[in-house]
């Protein structure tokens, strides 16, 4: 099968808990959710769905109708099918591996002043060994540790040789490796989509401008995407910085809102070869993640993204 995009990395089943009364306290400048240790906890609501990165962007990609591949890693318990599942009713097919072990799994606190605590059991998704043929003009890689890391090197290397085009949107136990480890990755990358924090672990800077940390990032990848959450994104093709800002929205809970994004953006570069409509289809596609439970529920259809796109304004300016 021909796809107009393959992704690449983690699958997961996902509770999210509500627990009825949580303590939020600020600790050596953070705020924390504290529990007496012994204590039983009274949740109101649970809530199961599936997630990672790698399903999550494919199911964004699948709904914009895109023939859509996932390759990552499902294990041999009962939580693999329920991903399996929720993949194929999205017409997104599975290229992976089935091993031994736990499929992925997350314990999601929400209801924490607008955000959430995640509890992250990575299970098989470490353990993607094999690197097939992949046929399609566009790559999503997230983040992979292991042997998987390893293996999407091994990808990314095979997609370059190629003239395959590729986005990169590492979290931040990637991003802490620095930009030397990442050279395979970043380097000659088409579209680097990442949050400050991880902007400034890549280039191991403290707090820095959004000028400085999109000009050290577009000396390795050839377009260039920083989030800030509720300050918007930024964006730059080296010669020009893009600013968007996001909408006085109710936020409901921010799960899966980096991947939505970033699949936004690069859903404008397949369809439309822009960087500034991917600005606001990533916007878009965040937005209405964050309205609501769960990563994948209230990804947008395209017709939908097409008119929600237009909602929102982007300003240009010299980088």
């Amino acid at each position: 099968m021909r796809f107009d995009i393959i992704t690449i990395g983690s699958g997961t089943v996902d509770v999210f808990v509500h627990p009825a009364t949580p303590e939020i306290e600020k600790h050596a400048g953070h705020l924390d959710v504290c529990y007496h240790i012994g204590e039983k906890i009274l949740v109101d609501k649970l809530t199961v769905d599936t997630g990672g990165g790698g399903t999550n962007t494919a199911v964004a990609f699948a709904r914009l109708g895109l023939r859509t591949g996932w390759l990552g890693v499902l294990g041999t318990d009962m939580n693999a099918q329920i991903v399996r599942d929720a993949l194929q009713q999205e017409g997104v097919q599975l290229l992976g591996p089935t091993v031994e072990g736990m499929t992925g799994y997350s314990v999601i606190m929400v209801g924490l002043r607008k955000d959430r605590a995640i509890l992250a059991y990575k299970g098989v998704n470490d353990r993607l060994r094999t690197s097939p043929h992949l046929s399609a003009p566009w790559l999503y890689c997230s983040s992979m540790m292991g042997d998987s890391f390893h293996t999407l090197v091994r990808i990314v290397k095979q997609a370059k040789a190629k003239g395959v085009k590729y986005a990169f949107n590492p979290s931040m136990y990637i991003a802490r490796l620095g930009a030397a480890k990442l050279r395979p990755l970043i380097d000659d990358c088409d579209l680097l989509v990442c949050n400050r924090e991880e902007a400034a672990a890549i280039l191991g800077k403290g707090a820095s401008d959004v000028r400085a940390l999109l000009r050290g990032l577009q000396e390795h990848a050839k377009l260039v995407v920083v989030t800030d959450g509720a300050k918007g994104a930024w964006a730059t093709n080296g010669i020009d910085m893009f600013t968007i800002k996001p909408r006085p929205i109710k936020v409901v809970e921010t799960t899966g809102a980096g991947d939505s994004f970033a699949a936004g953006v690069v859903a404008g570069l397949v369809l439309r070869n822009d960087l500034v409509f991917g600005l606001q289809c990533g916007m878009a596609e965040a937005e209405s993640v964050i309205q609501h439970i769960g990563a994948k529920n209230i990804l947008l259809r395209r017709t939908q993204l097409l008119r929600e796109s237009q909602r929102y304004k982007v300003a240009r300016s010299v980088l």
